[in-house]
């Protein structure tokens, strides 16, 4: 059991329990080490933190030796989005290469070894895969990170990939839930919106997470889009009708709900950080994911 620095107050613990940040560097920072030892239970890697798999695992076991029972996570997706191979490019397939050969054993396969390699580094939970139907073809930031247009494809490649990825000891983290797929903006950059009734929702959007859930992934990842049908008020990530009343109610799910990235414009340009943290804490998240965007080491 981790020890919890004495001078620590109790809200600063329990904020130090659902914080998922990131940082800069290729080692810990001090903040991070002393966070750690106060009782952080999750940090974030990406690709600046990254040169090799030899620095990697003793980054990872860095961070182990002020907190053994550290959840350390990252944004390996293959394709586009990789952060194992940041500086050359991915080795492996993404998801829109994988639905068009529509193998189900190479995707599955295709995540296992993503899993072992992640692993092999001391990382256990992947914020992945992409579940989003990319239903708008001109969508700014999904594209070829969901495995295509059609849902049932996308749906039986999102559980391949769990299974996949989970088989190797790696937890997926299924995004962007409720689907990210039919916005032309980016979150990143600005609030998408999805303007669809509920049963479209349903039929289209919901299905590859009901997949995923049903292959056991043992995380989901918010989206931060408004979608009217579901909570005309605030973003998914903001949003209880989506977190608790749809995915923990209706869905059934019971594992780790983890926020996109709070420093994204979709949520920062709207609520700030702060705010926008305690309320989606307040909407059912379990983890906070903020710092994948940030430069300075002395923001969190």
């Amino acid at each position: 059991m981790t020890t919890i620095a004495r001078g620590t107050d109790t809200l600063t613990r329990d904020a130090l329990t659902v914080l998922q940040p990131g940082f800069t560097g290729t080692t810990a920072p001090d903040w991070l080490l002393r966070r750690l030892g106060e009782g952080l239970a999750s940090v974030g890697l990406f690709g600046r933190n990254i040169v090799s798999p030899e620095q990697l695992s003793a980054l990872t076991a860095q961070l182990r030796v002020e907190r053994p029972d550290v959840l350390v996570a990252i944004d390996e997706e293959g394709g586009d989005v990789t952060r194992l191979e940041a500086r050359t490019g991915s080795s492996f397939p993404g998801n829109h290469a994988l639905g068009a050969v529509d193998d189900l054993e190479l995707t599955h396969a295709v995540a296992r070894e993503l899993g072992r390699r992640l692993a092999a580094c001391g990382v256990h939970l992947n914020w992945a895969p992409s579940a989003d139907v990319n239903s708008n073809p001109g969508n700014p930031v999904i594209g070829v990170r969901s495995f295509g247009a059609d849902t049932a494809l996308v749906a039986r490649h999102t559980a391949a990939y769990v299974t996949g990825l989970q088989s190797a000891g790696v937890a997926a983290c299924t995004k962007h839930f409720p689907g990210h797929g039919d916005t032309a903006v980016d979150s990143h950059h600005a609030l998408p919106r999805i303007d669809v009734p509920a049963d479209v929702l349903q039929a289209r959007e919901l299905a590859p997470f009901r997949a995923a859930l049903a292959a056991g992934t043992r995380a989901v990842m918010s989206a931060h889009i408004l979608v009217p049908a579901l909570d005309p008020d605030r973003p998914a990530t903001l949003s209880r009708p989506v977190l608790t009343d749809l995915l923990r109610g209706e869905l059934g799910y019971q594992g780790l709900i983890v926020t996109d990235g709070m420093e994204m414009r979709a949520v920062s340009g709207t609520y700030g950080i702060e705010h926008g943290s305690v309320l989606a804490v307040a909407a059912g998240a379990d983890a906070i994911c903020v710092g994948g965007g940030l430069a300075d080491d002395e923001t969190v």
